[in-house]
Order: structure tokens, then C-alpha cells, then sequence
């Protein structure tokens, strides 16, 4: 878990990121976001300072073990905010908080990825061969061409983004769950991953209310500078409301 502490902040926006990513992921949105929001990035096994680590390899435990340590971190309203196969584990948590009866999200922010049913039922990504793989993670844009190029680096970054797809895939998703909390679907308006019709999906999930906000670009909208501005401007407008 990462934390940037905010001495009397209002609100945490705890954060889980991408297939294969790591609680750095998050780390201009301290800058970005008013003061009175608190910044808390999930740091799975296998990532950044957590390198040596296995990866998790089932989600039931990687659940529990979050519901437990973020139950200090929490000290006050927050919600979550979920990207690709983040948006999942934020999904999966808060279902697990709802069940115990006790603190959770205010609202779920969940970013370029479909609901469990579309997601069940599209084809599957960490069976493909590693050539393959890449070529997928590269046609999303997920690493800029000079990294692309480069065989060593994709050789250490690859794995995890096919670890966290393989989780992900193998695992039973709650297609029928709902929450009571509110949702919100975010997804660039070229994310192949995340069609549009997918992401309005998400709303069978809820009792209370659902939106989609579409991006004007693809499944990375969220670290483009201009539009990052614009979607923790819509965050914190909605956390900090009265």
C-alpha cells in the first residue's frame, strides 16, 4: 500500500492500477488533486518495490488481504478508482467490504474495462503465444515505440501484464453481484478492450446510480495530460460534493 498523507484531508481515493502495473502508476495524481482528497495506491506482489515477490495467483486471498490492510489506511469516506484489470480487484473488494457490513466506497470509479460478463466471454489473452501477447499490449498502447524496441525491457515488463490477465481470466467473476454504491464507467473512446456498449454494463451492477463518460482517445486516456486534468477535476467534483 501506498499513501501520500494529507493532514485533514476529506476524502481517500484509494487506487488499483493496470494489468501489470504498480502504485507509481498514481503518483502524479498527488499533484493534480485538490488538497483536500488523499491519495492511497494498491502495490500488488511482484511490482516496483514489491518486485521479488510471486504474483498472486488467486483472487479470493488477494481480497482478504486487502480488505485487511486497508483497514487502518481508512480513516475517513473513500472510494476507488479501478483501470483495466484494476477496476476488477476494486470491483471484487468492494463486494467483499459490502458483504462484512462494514466501511465502503463511497463510489466506484471503474476505467477501461468491461463488466464480468463481456469480459467472461471475450476471447482470452495470457493463452496466447508471447509474440502474440505483445502484440496486443503494444497495439493498446501500453509502452511508447522506444521501450517497445526494446527486447530486454519487454522482457521484464511482459510478464507481470500477462500475470495479471491470466488472475483475471481464470477466475470466476460475480456476473450477477450488484453494490450499493454508485458507478462510474470511464473508458477512451478507441479502447478495443472496453467497447463502449461493454463499459454500459456496468450499470446491472449497481442499485443506485450508474454513468459511462467516454474519453476522447484510447484504453490510456488517464495518463494523457489534458484529459487526466479533465477526469480528477469530474473525481474530485464528485467525492468532494456536499
Amino acid at each position: 500500500m501506498w499513501r501520500a498523507r494529507r493532514p485533514g484531508h476529506r476524502h481517500q481515493l484509494v487506487c488499483f492500477p493496470q494489468a501489470g502495473g504498480g502504485a507509481g502508476a498514481f503518483g502524479d495524481w498527488v499533484h493534480q488533486l485538490p488538497a483536500d482528497i488523499e491519495v492511497v495506491a494498491v502495490q500488488l506482489p511482484g511490482r516496483q518495490n514489491r518486485i521479488l515477490e510471486d504474483p498472486a495467483t488467486e483472487v479470493a486471498p488477494l481480497v482478504r488481504t486487502l480488505a485487511q490492510a486497508l483497514r487502518p489506511v481508512l480513516d475517513g469516506p473513500f472510494s476507488f478508482f479501478g483501470h483495466s484489470c484494476g477496476a476488477l480487484l476494486a470491483f471484487e473488494l468492494a463486494l467483499a467490504l459490502q458483504a462484512r457490513g462494514g466501511p465502503r466506497p463511497t463510489h466506484l470509479f471503474l476505467s477501461g474495462q468491461a463488466s464480468p460478463v463481456p469480459f467472461r466471454d471475450r476471447p482470452q489473452l495470457h493463452g496466447l503465444s508471447d509474440e502474440e501477447f505483445r502484440a496486443e499490449v503494444l497495439r493498446l498502447g501500453g509502452f511508447d515505440e522506444e521501450l517497445a524496441e526494446d527486447e530486454d525491457a519487454m522482457e521484464a515488463l511482459l510478464p507481470p501484464v500477462m500475470d495479471d490477465f491470466a488472475l483475471w481470466e481464470r477466475h470466476a467473476l460475480p456476473v450477477d453481484a450488484r453494490l450499493d454504491v454508485p458507478i462510474t464507467a470511464l473508458v477512451g473512446a478507441s479502447d478495443s478492450r472496453a467497447p463502449r456498449a461493454e463499459m454500459e454494463t456496468w450499470g446491472a451492477h449497481t442499485d443506485t446510480a450508474f454513468d459511462l463518460r467516454v474519453y476522447p482517445s484510447g484504453h490510456f486516456y488517464l495518463f494523457e495530460p489534458g484529459l487526466s486534468s479533465e477526469l480528477l477535476e469530474f473525481i474530485a467534483g464528485t467525492v468532494l460534493e456536499p
